[in-house]
């Protein structure tokens, strides 16, 4: 996405914005955090790549630790996303497979066993992923997951998930997510360095992350911008073409899978409009009439919003204490 494509109403001056991160990513390293770097798990897409720049523009770039956490159903292609960014920005990085301990954990085997409930002959070899049908905004009905498999040389075909099966398909698959934090903790507690998380607003907003998973971090320094802003700051800290062209995707599945075919209702420059607009307490017609969607469509995409933001509201909750402990708490900037 260049600059020329960005909407007006979510343009921003990225000197200043990148002015503004790094300084508080000094700040809170130095006297909220107390550690002498930065690890990032870099996935080869431009949020985690923004984040690795923005880090190594705070501390330098011997300070900011990359690595990369591929398992048996990564595309291939992220690696090469990954090496890419890692020479633009000059900073050391490790590459950890997390497949043999995914598979220790029954990952691979517990996923396969729910899709077999559904999908007797569902091979091991089989691909897979899960996905919305259609387009939530055109219809009232209840929008359900289905899964998509696809036998060796055979054809794509997808089936509707009772809540049980998607439920363990899901279950298992946070394996993933979990072990990948828990292997860049394992980094950051060695170099007494911090875990920076890269999700962008309109991840941060939804619950697009795993509790215990990518949803961990020390801190998360664009939480609070659109995906589009992201994209105007990767062409201001020249990250690589490569990577800001790539489509988001949540390469958690072995079949290629969009974010918005598996979690949000709309194509995600749209959707930042979307979720601009029922922030700033637009009306539906305004929105409507603004993004070329019809009233209708608008307010099915605030009902989204707000059902995400309610089912995942847990996802944001600290962990409960029955008593108050007053001598102990976190300052709220390091809170996630």
């Amino acid at each position: 996405m260049s600059a020329s494509d960005v909407p007006e109403l979510l343009r921003i001056d990225p000197a200043a914005v990148t002015e503004h991160i790094v300084a508080k990513l000094r700040r809170q390293l130095g006297d909220t955090l107390r550690r002498r770097g930065f690890v990032v798990a870099i996935s080869g897409g431009v949020d985690s790549s923004v984040c690795a720049a923005l880090a190594a523009r705070a501390v330098g770039q011997t300070h900011v630790f990359g690595i990369f956490l591929p398992e048996r159903d990564s595309d291939p292609k992220s690696r090469l996303y990954f090496e890419e960014s890692i020479r633009h920005l000059g900073i050391p990085s490790a590459i950890e497979n997390i497949s043999p301990i995914l598979e220790a954990a029954g990952c691979y085997r517990r996923r396969n066993d729910a899709i077999r409930c559904v999908v007797p002959e569902f091979g091991d070899d089989w691909r897979c992923k899960l996905v919305l049908p259609g387009n939530p905004l055109d219809s009232d009905r209840l929008n359900v997951t289905q899964l998509a498999v696809l036998p060796p040389g055979g054809q794509l075909r997808t089936v509707r998930l009772p809540g049980p099966e998607y439920r363990d398909i899901v279950a298992a698959s946070n394996f993933k997510q979990r072990v990948r934090t828990m292997l860049t903790y394992y980094h950051a507690d060695r170099l007494h360095y911090a875990v920076l998380g890269t999700p962008n607003r309109l991840e941060y907003d939804q619950g697009f992350f795993v509790k215990g998973g990518d949803g961990l971090a020390d801190v998360k320094p664009i939480a609070h911008l659109y995906k589009t802003q992201v994209y105007q700051l990767a062409e201001y800290l020249g990250v690589p073409a490569s990577v800001t062209a790539r489509l988001p995707t949540t390469d958690t599945y072995s079949l290629p899978q969009s974010q918005e075919e598996f979690y949000f209702a709309l194509p995600v420059r749209r959707m930042d409009l979307v979720l601009y607009a029922a922030n700033g307490g637009w009306s539906t017609h305004r929105a409507a009439a603004a993004f070329g969607l019809t009233a209708e469509q608008v307010e099915r995409a605030y009902r989204d919003i707000e059902q995400k933001r309610s089912t995942t509201r847990y996802l944001h909750t600290p962990p409960l204490l029955v008593d108050p402990v007053p001598q102990i708490g976190a300052p709220d900037e390091a809170r996630d």
